[in-house]
């Protein structure tokens, strides 16, 4: 059995996360059972990713207890977030998976509880907390996620910005930066562009070597030789396409090496 943690010893910081309000009762609960042995503070409760987000701009947050899968955001892709933060907690997955999922889980964070959680399992996990405070590996939490992400996010002032993946009309390669462009803003990513397409990609589409469109965004398709032709009085030796973007006025090209391809995607 473990040895006590000293009287002395800091209290964690404790972030609850998850979507069933027994759930997170049973938890906070169970942190103060364990309390003697490995001080602890309820920092607070959210009952899915975003929320959870939320509360990490205003609470300092040492250690969060999530759960798998939960709807609006599922603890994997929280997992992703917070590992973008300068000074990201450590992650304790809770779940109900069997011990071959269980397997996989342990690669991503400090530790993992299965349901129903036990008062000591709780406290052998906020020991290894203390010991190992390392963020999950980002490519870990990639092969854990079972879908697509519904926001990327962007670290700003300390805190996370969410931005819904459905709201973004393109995404553009600038340097070792990726550029997501809404109707109302750019955003910066630290994400590469080719991940960004293998993780979605039905939902993107390539149009050269530094630019992805959302099909979703796509107004049509315009020979840009024709347009010039007529603004110059003549027509350009060689002549490429440009897609039209529903709700920006911005024209993206397509490289003559995407052009089938994306002709085939548009069904043209």
């Amino acid at each position: 059995m473990n040895e006590a943690v000293p009287p002395l010893a800091e209290a964690l910081r404790v972030l609850v996360v998850d979507d069933e309000a027994p759930a997170r009762a049973r938890l906070r609960d169970l942190l103060g059972d364990v309390g003697a042995q490995q001080p602890n503070a309820l920092a607070g409760m959210a009952a899915n990713g975003v929320e959870a987000l939320r509360l990490l701009e205003d609470a300092a947050v040492d250690v969060v207890l999530a759960d798998i899968r939960m709807p609006v955001m599922d603890g994997v892709e929280l997992a992703r977030h917070l590992a973008r933060l300068p000074a990201p907690p450590a992650l304790v997955f809770v779940t109900a998976y069997d011990q071959y999922a269980v397997q996989a889980f342990e690669l991503a964070a400090v530790d993992y509880l299965l349901k129903p959680v036990r008062a000591q399992r709780l406290a052998e996990a906020l020991e290894r907390v203390r010991a190992r405070r390392v963020p999950p590996a980002a490519e870990a939490l990639a092969t854990l996620a079972v879908g697509e992400r519904g926001h990327f996010s962007v670290a700003e002032r300390g805190r996370i910005l969410l931005v819904p993946v459905a709201e973004v009309l393109y995404l553009r390669a600038e340097l070792k930066y990726v550029t997501a462009r809404t109707a109302a803003r750019e955003y910066v990513l630290d994400e590469a562009l080719v991940q960004i397409e293998q993780e979605f990609p039905r939902r993107f589409l390539r149009l050269h070597r530094n630019c992805l469109v959302a099909l979703a965004a796509v107004a049509g398709v315009e020979r840009a030789a024709e347009r010039d032709g007529q603004k110059n009085g003549e027509r350009e030796a060689e002549p490429h396409w440009e897609v039209l973007l529903r709700g920006l006025p911005e024209r993206l090209p397509v490289s003559r090496r995407q052009w089938p391809a994306v002709r085939q995607a548009l069904g043209l």
